[in-house]
């Protein structure tokens, strides 16, 4: 009982407190599922029961290189099991980031163990090393040391990116084999080299045994290292991918407000011209204007009533541009926005996130047969430190949600969804938030920025 209880609070224990702080700084950003709290501690107590049965698995099958291996892997394993249960993501999303956990975790134990046989191999010499008194507080230290130096390193922006980044499968799966094999070898070279320790562990009568665990700890840590570069590597490129479908988006939409800037100059156009022809025809005519008259003038020059002001040049343009569109196709499109709050937004940024924002609204309504129901809201307001912007419009049909946004309804998706991964992408640079939800036969869009540190 004392062995399974040792393995299991010094071996096992130690393992998943590594593992699920460098699950913490690499999920943050996640979607969590429905009832997370509930999933995340029922799952763990799940957890925490297989660790009690790997630990006795341990002591009869944990002194091989294979069962250890086993061992190690079925664990991690289930943890990516839990993960996938608290959180709303892509199976590909959550291996990458446990994958990535993992080895940031490996990387840092084979970095303490260099560090304790570096203290042996001084102690061996006839150095001296005050290790044993203080090897628990040592140990913790350390793992929560190296872990914010990873999270800064690299961490930080491989979680935000993960989130919003579509992975690559060969990228992934090069990863992820790289990390199997390097925690077989790990658990393999933990084995031989704990057989000939004389005592505790890491413990050796020749000089040439601490040099040869000395280098393979740092072939570990090479082997760790790899698989964080290799994931690096791939939220890069996935990132210099989407900007491309980001600019290609964007031309597409600058191609389509070309158009409809065209139509609306023509439209423009054809009314002042019948304003022209009205006036010259009344002149002729030498009477004065009747009531019927005065209303086609009216309704000829209503056009520019729908200028909009938002005190922010460029959305000014913007809205003004799409309120023109609306009042040429019946929808009604309503508007309260404080530009001035929007000042922290790039003029790109602001212009796509707007545009792809409407244009959506846009579509929506487009399908929606009942004239009184081709209506789209906006408000943009401060709340103290907070600023929201809210967007919703009717819409026909039913729509499916992944990852927190709505499925496209189109039948080819292939040029379909970068508006919502844009607008995300946007959102997510400033370090806000964005929630989709519908109630009933309206959709609604809300997004949330802090203006803090603005």
């Amino acid at each position: 009982m004392e062995a399974f209880l040792f393995t299991y609070h010094y071996i096992m224990l130690e393992f998943l407190f590594g593992l699920y702080l460098f699950y913490g700084m690499t999920l943050w950003n996640l979607h969590r599922a429905d009832r997370f709290w509930l999933r995340l501690i029922l799952g763990f107590a799940c957890v925490l029961t297989l660790t009690g049965a790997a630990s006795w698995a341990y002591l009869f099958w944990g002194q091989n290189a294979l069962g250890r291996s086993t061992i190690y892997i079925a664990l991690f394993a289930a943890t990516i099991a839990h993960v996938r249960l608290c959180f709303d993501e892509p199976f590909l999303t959550i291996l990458f980031c446990c994958s990535v956990a993992y080895a940031a975790q490996n990387l840092c134990y084979k970095l303490y163990l260099t560090v304790v046989c570096g203290a042996e191999l001084l102690r061996f010499s006839g150095g001296s090393f005050p290790f044993d008194v203080y090897s628990r507080l040592f140990h913790h230290g350390f793992y929560v040391a190296a872990a914010l130096v990873l999270y800064w390193l690299f961490l930080r922006r491989a979680a935000r990116l993960a989130a919003i980044c579509r992975l690559d499968r060969q990228m992934l799966s090069l990863s992820v084999v790289v990390l199997l094999i390097t925690a077989i070898l790990c658990s393999v070279e933990d084995v031989y080299f704990a057989r000939l320790s004389t005592g505790w562990e890491n413990q050796f009568e020749h000089t040439a045994l601490f040099v040869l665990r000395q280098a393979g700890n740092l072939f570990s840590v090479t082997c760790c290292a790899i698989v964080l570069l290799l994931a690096w590597r791939t939220i890069e490129q996935r990132e210099l991918a989407q900007e491309v479908e980001y600019l290609q988006h964007t031309i597409r939409q600058s191609q389509r407000q070309y158009e409809i800037s065209r139509d609306t100059i023509e439209r423009i156009n054809i009314k002042c011209h019948d304003i022209k022809y009205q006036i010259a025809s009344l002149a002729a005519q030498g009477r004065p204007l009747g009531p019927d008259a005065v209303y086609d003038l009216e309704k000829a020059i209503s056009i520019y009533d729908t200028r909009i002001e938002t005190h922010n040049q460029l959305l000014d343009v913007l809205l003004t541009e799409k309120s023109l569109y609306c009042e040429q196709n019946g929808i009604q499109l309503s508007c309260m926005v404080d530009g001035e709050k929007l000042a922290f937004l790039e003029n790109s940024d602001l212009y796509c996130l707007f545009g792809n924002v409407i244009d959506n609204a846009l579509e929506a309504v487009a399908a929606v047969p009942q004239r009184e129901r081709r209506i789209i809201n906006l408000v943009v307001k401060a709340r103290g430190c907070m600023l929201l912007i809210q967007q919703d419009n009717y819409f026909d049909g039913t729509l499916t949600f992944q990852n927190g946004l709505p499925l496209t309804t189109k039948a080819d998706t292939s040029c379909h969804g970068f508006g919502l991964r844009s607008i995300q992408m946007i959102v997510h640079k400033y370090d806000g938030e964005l929630t989709a939800h519908v109630d009933g036969d309206v959709f609604h869009l809300n997004i949330l920025f802090s203006l803090s540190d603005r």
